[in-house]
């Protein structure tokens, strides 16, 4: 049997039929279900989620929020994460709603590869250097002002030189996987998932100068604000964070372990890229184009 564990966004609409076809159809395919607690109020049925070393794989259930929460929930774990879509866009995610069904039956065959994503570890650093918190990122971690209307003189140091100070709104760190993301909004460039690497992206930088840079993955970047806002904030995956200010420093390296993402033949990086985030163009005018 496959243990699996379960998490789920209780807001998206069908979510309880989806984990009633789950539960019928998983004994026949040899898995056995561990859902987080609010998912199992809803199912009452299967185990309770309780560490990512009870289970050999995950399931999501709703976008690339859900993902990445569950990403994080594994803690290093280097097991198959199959993403389904509950949302619109669900770029990082295996299937859609619609293919839930036959994806769970392609997982459990093993049809898919297990797609291995770089993710960064963080950490901020008090007045004496001392570890305050840390985290793994698998799509950014990005340092910001929050709501205060002020640019930010930040120092970036990477590999202990310090490379330059960027005035800027905040600073995106992404891993590849997290270039799409707000890496891409503030101007970054497109990585592909597979190829590892540190992407730096300032967020409006007040100098025309300051571009993004792409770093190799053993680099390691270290963060400090000169001066600005009193306290700023960094944010993991945009989900979670803490408060940051003058005299701590952001670490941000890669991280120990990958994160595995489950991916199904006949799908790959730009078929996605072209299907949900219209990359290459108007599809009515390459459609007569062809």
């Amino acid at each position: 049997m496959t243990r699996v564990g379960v998490i789920g966004h209780r807001g998206y609409e069908g979510l309880p039929a989806i984990l009633g076809t789950l539960l019928d159809i998983a004994p026949a395919l040899g898995l056995t279900l561990a859902f987080e607690d609010d998912l199992w109020n809803i199912a009452e049925a299967g185990e309770h989620l309780r560490s990512p070393d009870d289970i050999d794989a995950l399931f999501t259930l709703g976008g690339d929020g859900t993902l990445l929460r569950g990403a994080r929930f594994l803690a290093g774990r280097t097991i198959p994460i199959l993403g389904i879509n509950l949302g619109r866009l669900g770029f990082l995610t295996s299937c859609s709603a619609e293919e839930f069904e036959s994806g769970v039956r392609r997982f459990a065959a093993g049809d898919f590869t297990s797609e291995a994503r770089m993710a960064l570890y963080s950490a901020t650093l008090d007045r004496d250097g001392q570890e305050r918190c840390n985290w793994v990122a698998l799509n950014d971690v990005v340092l910001h002002k929050g709501g205060f209307a002020r640019v930010v003189k930040l120092s970036v140091i990477i590999d202990d030189e310090l490379i330059g100070t960027y005035s800027a709104d905040g600073l995106v760190m992404s891993t590849p996987t997290g270039s799409t993301g707000y890496s891409l909004s503030a101007g970054g460039p497109i990585v592909v998932p597979t190829f590892e690497s540190i992407v730096l992206t300032p967020v409006s930088p007040h100098t025309l100068a300051m571009r993004p840079l792409v770093l190799p993955p053993e680099a390691v970047v270290k963060v400090r604000a000169d001066n600005g806002p009193d306290e700023l904030l960094v944010t993991i995956d945009g989900q979670v964070g803490t408060t940051f200010t003058a005299g701590e420093t952001l670490v941000v390296r890669r991280a120990p372990s990958p994160v595995c993402i489950v991916r199904f033949p006949g799908t790959t990086f730009f078929s996605r890229m072209r299907r949900k985030l219209g990359w290459g163009g108007l599809s009515e005018r390459d459609g007569e184009a062809v």
